[in-house]
């Protein structure tokens, strides 16, 4: 097991991680950033999950704004946005990424082209219980809006702890939507961390998060 792994089961066991939001000082005062969702493991949801996620910083607050459709519905999502602690930037997988040829791109596939989970976007990402956070639920249509805002500095003071001499450089980060149904029961070969189902977080849905001038609509 790589030490990309390893650093997401330490999550499991209960590690405190962030998002590298990055030191406050090094950040702008507004900035804003997105990432278009593009859907995953289409054959496994039998469906197509796409969306958007935002991030605009004004000033201390920091604000994620996540709209999925196409999800399956009636299911908890977890969602993140993962990245290397090293800084070197993350990018989506793409179907060359399924190592074992199953026909899925599982949660352990992703770590060689996204690295490893660092935000989790749930009740409160401050907190970052990412194991027993509480993450939306579709609707029947399979479309949910998530919307919080949380404290730049408490982000940058949690992460540094987590990932020393981090910055933010969100541009170099990448978003999942991760959740299907637990029934019909996946396949043996699909992977996930420790103890966690591999429905909970197979992925649905990725975007690579880029820097925007404008504000973007949806």
């Amino acid at each position: 097991m790589n030490a990309t792994h390893l650093h997401s089961l330490a999550l499991i066991a209960g590690v405190l991680v962030i998002a590298p939001f990055g030191a406050v000082a090094a950040t702008p005062d507004h900035a804003m950033y997105v990432a278009h969702l593009k859907a995953m493991n289409a054959g496994t949801t039998k469906g197509s999950t796409t969306g958007e996620a935002r991030f605009i910083i004004d000033g201390d607050n920091v604000t994620i704004d996540v709209r999925v459709h196409g999800a399956p519905s009636d299911t908890v999502h977890w969602q993140h946005f993962h990245g290397f602690a090293n800084g070197q930037p993350a990018s989506c997988p793409t179907a060359v990424a399924d190592a074992n040829h199953d026909g899925i791109v599982d949660l352990i596939e992703t770590g060689n082209t996204s690295g490893t989970t660092m935000v989790p976007f749930d009740s409160d990402p401050a907190g970052m219980d990412v194991a027993h956070g509480t993450y939306p639920k579709a609707d029947a249509r399979g479309a949910y809006h998530y919307h919080q805002t949380v404290s730049l500095k408490a982000l940058s003071t949690t992460f540094a702890k987590a990932f020393p001499g981090q910055k933010l450089d969100l541009d170099k980060r990448v978003v999942y939507i991760h959740g299907v149904p637990a029934s019909p029961a996946l396949p043996p070969t699909v992977a996930s961390l420790g103890p966690i189902p591999a429905s909970v977080t197979l992925p649905i849905a990725c975007g690579r998060i880029e820097r925007v001038a404008a504000k973007p609509r949806y």
